[in-house]
């Protein structure tokens, strides 16, 4: 909202400057975005009237002016101006005047010279030349009545101050010159300056037959016909002086009066060609298939979501947006028909939008306008047509269907100290209530105050509380401070921090990538086997539709990015949540109901399992590259590995990780299926695992350093070929050997080509060192034969192994 400061101050005048101005009305929640002086400093330039024109003897595009500007002598003056003629006021720089700085930043100063030879006594101002507008087509003409001699910036009302407000929602009351004065008012107690709508003169009893067929979107009509207005009159020089500091050009005397009400007192208002509109308007909903060309020359199609004013053949205007083409006023217009109406503002909210454009109208509208004014600025616009345009106004046709009901709203003064956070009297609110012209009954502790037309934004205490504060003024709220003392929250030792999981993965050579957590529903079908993912109400891409139940989709996906740029091995890792559907989880402060959020931890290795050097073969990563990440990820927590099926994994390469009996999560090869779906040259390795696991950190266990020499014994066990190392680590580990076997280590094994009497053909021979110690005493041959022997009669027992020969 843009608006001079000058036009502000014929509605209220308090005793405040500019400066002061704008911080009061910025601490009332009115922020003042922008304070800009109309024009740039400069001086000695005053009202001038060319007397005569003359070439120039030596240059072909100047001219030889001589000029009146009221020193008592005419002026000799060289200018080469287009539009220089006998008899135009023009503004003249006098000798010693000074201009507005130019590019340089210095003013630019008028002196006594000679052009081509010629004396030139001062110069002639083009506005761009002021600064006052880009226009530099020639010399700014004034109006015929301007007072010769007179200073420039009197004349044009110059030194005055562009005020640029950036308003909140809320502040719908607010989007007028006469809304700000009211709240000035309110603020410092200024009087206030109450417009007049005298009715003008009925002299003829034309009316325009209209009917409202959609209540809910239209609560008031009002209108008006005006009989035989001039059209191609002049906006008069003070309007167009207005319009154009509040942002606004002028087009033509009716859309100028229209526009400068709108500015005034908030009210958007359109003037239909009366003679175009065929038979009557009715104000109704779209229907599919309708079609409207609007004024800015967009043609658009309506539907039934979208309000609209229609005569008796087509749609004329978007309600409460923009007027059509069809019934446009032009130079030829000779009836108009004046219209004002109040739109509901959820029938008019967004609709704008859907035509990628926005209006000053439909922003006010959407917002709320005053619904009880429709008739009086009417009279207002109806006043101006006929000041500067003439013609002859008809009777006022007013329909009311529906307006707002504004329940009473109560403001209970001790609720109200407790949210301003200090202390408020009952008559401080009540004269707040007073200021602002809002009408209010008065209970022991309690006020009661029925909103007023213009205040959409009054609906709950906390709407009171707050124009309370305001008025009293946010400046007057003490200092005080937080009560709840800074309690750092300290990390448990046993739990590390997911940026130390990070650094863990960096330092393992995987980069990590942040990736949305919504995804293509294929991924989901595909690598999390989820038929029925989240669906977004509102995707910000059709592709990008569903919330993920996995990690790999997204990894897969940044694994295709990078190779399309030619990358050839490819590291990354993602943290991130994921969406799973759960009937168990209830609604809190942190959860939704029905879905869980887990925090999951997802990599993927791709190429060669190292980068490329001399010392080491080219090698592509496999299953258990990876796997030995893992196992140096969660250091010292020693896992598991056992066989298992996952959608996304390569059947018989693919891996349970498992952490004593809880599942971690998952690592193997990218099912080949997928890789083929995606076109991926080579199988990646993936794995993805539970967040909250991972920074599992059990704390060290110290203990003294045995003084006794460990015992090393080597034995070859014959096992089944189904017999997994897990499984015989287990078997050897829970052996009763009374703590003597500190260790166990596979170091080789051997499956003859042919099977032979010791070992059957689905057998193989598995050697296995053993380090046995004992704390307190040196080990003798005894002891150390009887532990051996029970691991070998474990492993017989567990998993069927025998010793061999």
């Amino acid at each position: 909202m843009q608006f001079p400061e000058s036009w502000l101050r014929e509605f209220c005048n308090p005793p405040l400057g500019t400066q002061a101005l704008a911080e009061l009305l910025t601490m009332a929640g009115l922020e003042v975005e922008e304070l800009r002086p109309v024009a740039p400093p400069f001086s000695r330039i005053v009202v001038a009237r060319v007397v005569e024109v003359a070439k120039h003897p030596n240059a072909d595009r100047l001219n030889v002016c001589q000029v009146d500007a009221g020193t008592g002598e005419t002026l000799n003056i060289v200018c080469g101006a287009p539009n220089v003629r006998p008899g135009i006021k023009v503004p003249c720089a006098l000798v010693g005047a000074e201009l507005p700085p130019g590019d340089d930043g210095k003013p630019f100063q008028i002196k006594l010279g000679k052009l081509r030879g010629v004396e030139s006594q001062g110069m002639l101002c083009s506005a761009r030349e002021l600064k006052l507008s880009e226009d530099h087509g020639g010399l700014l003409i004034l109006d015929d009545d301007a007072p010769v001699g007179r200073d420039i910036r009197e004349h044009l009302r110059l030194d005055d101050t562009l005020f640029t407000l950036k308003l909140t929602p809320n502040l719908a009351h607010c989007l007028s010159v006469y809304g700000i004065a009211r709240e000035v008012s309110a603020l410092t107690g200024a009087p206030l300056r109450q417009p007049e709508f005298p009715p003008v003169p009925v002299q003829h009893d034309t009316r325009l037959p209209v009917r409202i067929e959609a209540p809910d979107l239209c609560g008031r009509f009002s209108g008006r016909v005006i009989r035989n207005v001039n059209t191609q009159a002049k906006t008069p020089a003070w309007m167009v002086e207005r319009l154009e500091r509040c942002g606004q050009r002028s087009v033509t005397a009716l859309v100028d009066i229209s526009n400068y009400v709108m500015f005034e007192f908030g009210r958007p208002s359109h003037i239909f060609d009366l003679d175009k509109i065929h038979g009557g308007l009715t104000v109704r909903w779209g229907r599919a298939g309708e079609r409207l060309q609007l004024l800015n020359g967009n043609t658009i199609e309506v539907d039934d979501k979208v309000g609209v004013i229609a005569d008796d053949q087509a749609v004329e205007s978007l309600a409460g947006i923009m007027g059509g083409d069809a019934t446009a006023v032009s130079d030829a217009t000779r009836n108009i028909y004046v219209e004002a109406a109040f739109w509901w503002p959820q029938a008019v909210a967004g609709r704008s939008r859907r035509y990628n454009f926005s209006t000053d109208a439909g922003h006010r509208f959407e917002r709320g306008v005053d619904p009880a004014l429709t008739v009086e600025h009417i009279e207002r616009i109806s006043q101006l047509v006929l000041e500067i345009c003439g013609g002859e106004a008809g009777p006022m046709d007013d329909q009311v269907v529906r307006l707002p009901q504004r329940p009473p709203v109560s403001l209970r003064v001790e609720r109200a100290a407790k949210v301003i956070g200090m202390p408020v009297t009952q008559a401080q609110c009540a004269e707040v209530f007073r200021r602002l012209g809002l009408a209010f009954t008065e209970a022991p502790g309690v006020l009661t105050v029925t909103p007023p037309s213009w205040r959409f934004d009054l609906q709950i205490e906390e709407d009171l509380i707050e124009e309370v504060i305001r008025v009293v003024g946010y400046p007057q709220l003490p200092d005080t401070p937080p009560l709840g003392p800074v309690v750092p929250r300290i990390q448990p030792e046993a739990r590390r921090s997911l940026h130390a999981v990070r650094h863990a993965l960096a330092a393992l050579d995987y980069q990590e990538t942040v990736n949305f957590s919504f995804v293509e529903e294929a991924w989901e079908r595909d690598f999390a086997g989820n038929a029925q993912p989240l669906q977004l109400l509102n995707p910000i891409a059709s592709t990008l539709s569903v919330m993920r139940s996995s990690l790999i989709g997204s990894l897969v996906q940044v694994l295709r990015f990078n190779l399309a740029r030619k990358a050839g091995r490819v590291r990354v890792f993602e943290i991130g949540r994921v969406f799973l559907r759960d009937p168990g989880v209830a609604e809190s402060d942190t959860t939704v109901a029905g879905l869980r959020q887990p925090l999951r931890v997802a990599g993927l290795a791709y190429g060669s399992a190292a980068e490329l050097q001399w010392g080491q073969g080219d090698q592509a990563v496999d299953f258990y590259d990876v796997k030995g990440d893992l196992e140096a990820l969660l250091t010292p927590l020693s896992l598991r590995f056992e066989p298992a099926d996952h959608r996304a994994l390569h059947p018989g390469r693919a891996a349970r990780v498992m952490l004593g009996e809880q599942l971690v999560g998952h690592v193997g090869e990218l099912h080949p299926r997928w890789r083929q779906r995606y076109e991926l040259p080579l199988a990646p390795v993936v794995f993805e695992l539970d967040a909250d696991l991972l920074q599992q950190r059990p704390l060290p266990n110290y203990k003294p350093i045995s003084r006794q020499q460990p015992v090393l014994r080597d034995i070859a066990a014959i096992v089944h070929d189904q017999v997994g190392h897990d499984a015989l680590m287990a078997a050897i580990a829970s052996a009763p050997t009374d703590g003597l076997v500190r260790d166990a280590r596979v170091f080789d094994i051997y499956k003859p080509k042919t099977a032979s009497a010791d070992i059957a053909e689905h057998e193989r021979s598995v050697a296995v060192r053993l380090e046995l110690l004992a704390d307190d005493s040196t080990l003798t041959d005894e002891r150390i034969d009887a532990a051996v022997k029970a691991v070998v009669d474990n492993l017989a027992a567990r998993v069927g192994a025998r010793l061999r020969g």
